[in-house]
């Protein structure tokens, strides 16, 4: 894959890809403060999970040379990380990746730096937030890869791919790795209304990388299951819950519905980062609700745009993490990934 979709600048601040001009133009912007960044995150310049998480931490890395030494103490951080954390709520790769400036700046509090060496560390821990998602998406593709026949039609939503993350993506990376093995695909992208990121961005990028895709409206979903040839069915997600519910783009839950009706396959990509094991179901799933601009609905109407929806987890047929393929009981399988990351820190 060659999209860049965030970089440092020499100046260490933040250039990202705005997703809004995608497929039209490639657009590139620089965030230097926090509320450059919030703005990014909330209108969707920046999006996905993963890529959110990342580019807050980098934000707020960058924002944090601007503010003078005397100013750079622990209330300004905690007051920008709460900031970042609000931008978009279901998402939890932000808390994750917010989690972890904070500890690293209370560290470096606590040994007592100041000013340039509290900027230092937090670009150094927003760097390795970075590196860590790369392998990651890489870890997933390499585990998903294996659940892609030789010749294959994977039908996907919204997008998990290389402009979703800091690496080649979730969903999509399992393709990438997929097609560098040789195998054949198809790759039916399903619009995703309102904003339709799968027509405009899982399309654009699957056409950069050489792989055939067709775009198909939300509401085609059930027809083109029913007429059969598809092998397989594989999403993103923004936050899963320990029993293995899983929120992501709103649409999801009636394309797995429709799986498990026509008998394919609906598999979930995500790394260790986007599960939530503070809580037990997705019940406790905030769900972000976005405004009626988005819809364009006649004057007068009233609006409800729940930017995500939650899939039971009876629905996922296997949870692909980079730290492996997770199947049912999810109760069981997802704390497992997590003790072992424990055993190996110990």
């Amino acid at each position: 894959m060659t999209i860049q979709q965030i970089s440092w600048t020499p100046e260490n601040t933040v250039r990202y890809l705005d997703q809004t001009q995608l497929p039209g133009e490639e657009v590139y912007r620089e965030a230097a403060t926090v509320d450059d960044m919030i703005v990014a995150i909330q209108t969707l310049q920046v999006r996905g999970a993963p890529l959110i998480g990342v580019a807050a931490a980098m934000g707020l890395a960058a924002a944090a040379q601007t503010v003078d030494h005397r100013e750079l103490t622990p209330a300004w951080v905690e007051s920008q990380i709460e900031r970042l954390g609000a931008a978009r709520p279901t998402a939890v790769n932000l808390m994750w990746a917010m989690s972890r400036m904070r500890d690293t700046a209370a560290r470096m509090f606590g040994e007592g730096k100041v000013g340039k060496g509290i900027v230092a560390e937090l670009r150094q821990e927003a760097q390795a937030i970075w590196d860590e998602d790369r392998a990651m998406c890489r870890s997933i593709g390499e585990v998903g890869a294996g659940l892609i026949p030789e010749r294959a039609t994977v039908l996907t939503i919204c997008n998990a791919g290389a402009l979703a993350t800091g690496g080649i993506g979730t969903a999509l990376a399992a393709l990438y790795v997929a097609a560098e093995r040789g195998k054949n695909m198809e790759v039916l992208s399903c619009e995703t209304r309102p904003l339709r990121q799968g027509a405009r961005l899982t399309a654009w990028e699957l056409l950069h990388a050489g792989i055939p895709v067709t775009s198909i409206v939300d509401g085609a979903v059930g027809a083109v299951m029913a007429r059969g040839g598809i092998d397989l069915a594989i999403s993103g997600a923004d936050r899963i819950a320990t029993n293995g519910d899983v929120a992501n783009k709103i649409g999801t839950y009636g394309l797995a519905v429709l799986a498990r009706a026509h008998g394919i396959p609906f598999y979930v990509a995500a790394p260790r980062s986007t599960f939530d094991l503070s809580i037990e179901s997705g019940e406790e799933i905030p769900i972000e609700e976005r405004g009626p601009e988005e819809l364009d609905p006649a004057p007068g109407a009233r609006v409800h745009n729940p930017a995500f929806d939650v899939t039971p987890a009876e629905y996922v047929s296997a949870i692909v993490t980079d730290a492996g393929l997770l199947q049912p009981p999810y109760s069981e399988s997802i704390p497992r990934i997590f003790q072992r990351e424990e055993s190996n820190v110990d």
